[in-house]
């Protein structure tokens, strides 16, 4: 369940990245017709730009609710195996890294939607 809500939230972030960054990148780099093309066979990019508060409020509560999960689970007992030790210490790691590297893409978002 763990590593679920961590792809979700991954993906979240990163929509924050699509509604607002990359049409902004794409625009700075000279590059408006490609994005219109990627708007006229993606037609969702539209909806997500025009509703980009809730596309933040939604990632922005998942990074809250998962960096609550990391924070109280942090101390959570491992098994005694040493394998299975070594995948829930690897386990964490990956979901640490995951939950920043969502932290860094709801940022970029921010920073070019608002």
């Amino acid at each position: 369940m763990k590593g679920w809500a961590n792809f979700v939230l991954l993906f979240s972030s990163l929509s924050t990245l699509v509604c607002c960054a990359l049409p902004a990148l794409l625009i700075s780099l000279g590059l408006g017709a490609v994005l219109a093309g990627l708007v006229s066979h993606v037609p969702a990019l539209i909806w997500v730009s025009e509703h980009k508060t809730v596309v933040f409020g939604l990632a922005g509560a998942l990074l809250l609710f998962n960096g609550v999960w990391l924070w109280l689970s942090r101390n959570a007992p491992c098994p005694i195996e040493p394998k299975l030790r070594a995948a829930c210490l690897t386990g964490r790691r990956i979901s640490k890294a995951i939950y920043f590297v969502s932290l860094a893409a709801f940022g970029i978002g921010a920073f070019f939607a608002y």
